[in-house]
């Protein structure tokens, strides 16, 4: 890999979000690619913890030019009655995200589940729109998750929808390893 980090000269904003399966494996994607150019990723994994996703260990592999931080824990979090853990996780990992984006160093940052984390309440959208609006120029943010709040859409440069057309889930097939996780 060459030496030299040219930064971003502009960095977007991405919302991926619907349905379909394939926004965190689209974000990845954008982080391997970014590597492959030298450039610095960071991913804070909302509500997902202490799980063998094979991600985790890809970036022990890329270390340095990849760094994955898990904000969540291994169970499921209710929608109705998330738990105070689960919010103190979220808000945690939000922290995080507004420190590795002052500290400027990464060329791409990844808020994997963020949309998920403010439909949940775990996060507050306002303090989300904040991030946004403090990105760095050279800066290139992407949130995925289901559920993508109007504004959030709406103060992004791109925007996916993924939507599920079949998907073998439907069928009983639990998340295999090396696919799904």
């Amino acid at each position: 890999m060459p030496t030299t980090t040219k930064k971003l000269e502009r960095g977007y904003v991405h919302v991926l979000t619907g349905d379909g399966k394939g926004k965190t494996t689209a974000a990845l994607g954008m982080a391997v690619r970014a590597v492959g150019h030298n450039l610095k990723v960071f991913m804070i994994m909302f509500m997902k913890g202490n799980v063998e996703y094979g991600e985790l260990e890809t970036a022990r592999r890329l270390a340095p030019f990849l760094e994955i931080r898990e904000m969540g824990r291994e169970t499921f979090v209710s929608k109705e009655n998330p738990e105070a853990i689960d919010m103190e996780w979220a808000r945690d990992g939000l922290r995080l995200a507004l420190k590795i984006l002052e500290e400027g160093k990464h060329d791409l940052v990844i808020l994997d589940e963020i949309n998920v984390a403010v439909d949940f309440g775990l996060v507050p959208l306002e303090d989300v729109l904040r991030l946004i609006r403090s990105k760095p120029d050279h800066v290139e943010l992407v949130l995925t998750g289901r559920y993508a709040h109007q504004d959030l859409v709406d103060s992004a440069d791109l925007v996916t929808e993924m939507r599920c057309v079949k998907h073998y889930y439907q069928h009983g097939v639990e998340a295999r390893v090396g696919i799904e996780r």
